[in-house]
């Protein structure tokens, strides 16, 4: 098994529609992992960057939440349309995108 570079989780935990603290598949996490598998594969990373779901991060009210290993970086509020962003600034360039960090 290939050792990755960065390992990227997105919360796609589920809550009820009145929970108070809200649910980040609720608010498009499915849709934001799968944009990510998909620019991995686009770029040519598959085997050195890895996208996985990932129960509940406890950042409902901030979500969606993703998290990317080995920096620990959280980011909240994530859209489908930042996740080029997130791939070119952090994944590629190693820079956080610091408007999203949680």
């Amino acid at each position: 098994m290939p050792k990755f570079t960065h390992h990227i989780f997105v919360c796609e935990n589920v809550r009820p529609a009145d929970d108070p603290r809200g649910c980040c598949a609720a608010k498009g996490s499915v849709e934001i992992r799968e944009k990510f598998k998909a620019e991995i594969k686009k770029r040519g990373l598959k085997g050195i960057v890895r996208s996985n779901k990932a129960g509940c991060l406890d950042q409902c009210a901030k979500g969606p939440a993703v998290v990317i290993y080995p920096e620990a970086i959280w980011y909240g509020g994530v859209s489908i349309d930042d996740v080029d962003e997130i791939m070119e600034s952090h994944i590629i360039g190693g820079k956080p995108v610091e408007r999203l960090l949680i």
